[in-house]
């Protein structure tokens, strides 16, 4: 009888344990000049933006994003956080990118995007990790092996 109902304490605890994490409130984390800044990942590419509350403006490597990322498919991949929560033309972005080709450095700067609305408005963490931005894009090129071509291309076989 005691097992049992030393068993059902222990349920309880941890029932009362799952109920209090979900309790658990972010906090919204700004600079001393109201921005939130976080660093976005892909590939060899690395974003670091800050994001305000504005009138939509995006600025990249202090270019437009419309002269930085000319093709249509990029500029949408950078606007997909801020449709999923929308949140459209409500925050101005600047942010920095190095590393990688084009593709690569918008899935930098979505990411940075995200962890910035995420630091700015605590709310949106909910939404914005079940559409996926929040985590990093953990794939990156396969390195070369000797005595092949590339990663996993060989040489062409020669019989003689």
């Amino acid at each position: 009888m005691d097992k049992v109902a030393e068993n059902q304490v222990i349920e309880d605890q941890i029932v009362n344990l799952s109920i209090d994490e979900e309790a658990v409130k972010r906090e919204q984390v700004l600079d001393a000049f109201g921005r939130a800044y976080a660093t976005g990942k892909r590939k060899n590419a690395v974003a670091r933006v800050w994001i305000k509350p504005g009138s939509g403006r995006i600025l990249i490597n202090g270019r437009d994003q419309v002269t930085y990322f000319a093709r249509a498919v990029l500029r949408m991949v950078i606007a997909q956080p801020f449709a999923t929560a929308s949140r459209d033309g409500q925050y101005d972005v600047f942010c920095t990118v190095r590393g990688g080709g084009l593709s690569g450095q918008a899935g930098a700067v979505r990411h940075g995007i995200s962890k910035a609305l995420d630091s700015f408005e605590p709310d949106l963490h909910k939404i914005l990790k079940q559409a996926g931005f929040l985590t990093r894009d953990s794939r990156i090129v396969e390195r070369k092996k000797y005595g092949h071509r590339k990663a996993r291309r060989r040489f062409q076989f020669s019989k003689r």
